[in-house]
């Protein structure tokens, strides 16, 4: 059975004072309930040895909420001001780094030959990539959002192993669903999801099917439910919606 997951991207948003009463409400929520889904958050890189070190203080021996980053660099050190490395990263226990956001591809031109450097070092350094993949409107609009993504996928994740393959979350972003109030139908969700996991398959055979598929469009508490209920939908990577612990762990309890 492939893992339910729920991600926050916090993107920038919050100063570490807010980060600190974000987490310390999600975790009193959290550890009262007995959730099926692993919980990530991403907060700000200033924000992560603070939030890393409240969601590895010990509560009965589990850690309920695991520490994702929003990016790192392509390179593994250097003169590279402003940069923060996969290793570093590391340093401060991150278990997670999204890769390839929407947002990171278009105001920062993030290329796939780009990505799947960085994608390299977060495995090589031991952490799990959540890489994204999605269409824009006029893609939509033009018929073209299969040819996009499988695009997306060829380009970055067919240069891999399978032994590295497997480290791999994928999250579709229906960009045109990103902060807009519009959301992809979950039939849409889950005919998106189905076709990524037949792109994996068609490189990587039956581990297609062990690799988790979040969605990343304008999920929140009145429709993860019926989002979550699709066959090849396995969770979220939720923006807003993860900026209110009572709204995200709403989220999380929809499995």
């Amino acid at each position: 059975m492939r893992r339910k997951i729920v991600a926050g991207n916090w993107k920038m948003n919050t100063t570490v004072a807010e980060g600190e009463t974000l987490v310390k409400e999600l975790l009193e929520l959290v550890e009262e309930s007995d959730t099926a889904a692993e919980v990530i958050v991403c907060p700000p890189f200033t924000h992560l040895d603070t939030i890393g070190r409240m969601v590895r203080a010990n509560y009965d021996g589990k850690q309920y909420i695991q520490l994702g980053a929003q990016n790192c660099a392509g390179q593994p050190s250097g003169a590279f001001t402003g940069e923060v490395s996969a290793l570093m990263l590391k340093s401060l226990s991150c278990k997670y780094v999204i890769i390839g956001h929407s947002e990171r591809r278009e105001y920062f031109g993030e290329t796939g030959s780009s990505l799947f450097q960085k994608l390299i070092l977060v495995i090589q350094n031991g952490m799990t990539p959540i890489f994204c993949v999605g269409e824009k409107l006029k893609d939509r609009e033009e018929k073209r959002e299969y040819e996009i993504v499988g695009d997306q996928i060829k380009e970055v994740l067919y240069q891999l192993k399978g032994a590295d393959m497997e480290k791999v979350i994928i999250a579709y972003e229906p960009v045109w669903a990103i902060g807009t109030g519009r959301t992809a139908t979950s039939e849409q969700a889950e005919e998106m999801h189905a076709f990524i996991r037949k792109i994996v398959s068609d490189k990587f055979g039956k581990l297609s099917q062990q690799i988790p598929i979040l969605y990343g469009g304008s999920c929140k508490p009145s429709n993860a439910a019926e989002l979550f209920s699709k066959s090849n939908v396995d969770g979220g990577l939720i923006g807003g919606a993860s900026l209110s612990s009572e709204d995200f762990f709403r989220i999380i309890k929809s499995f």
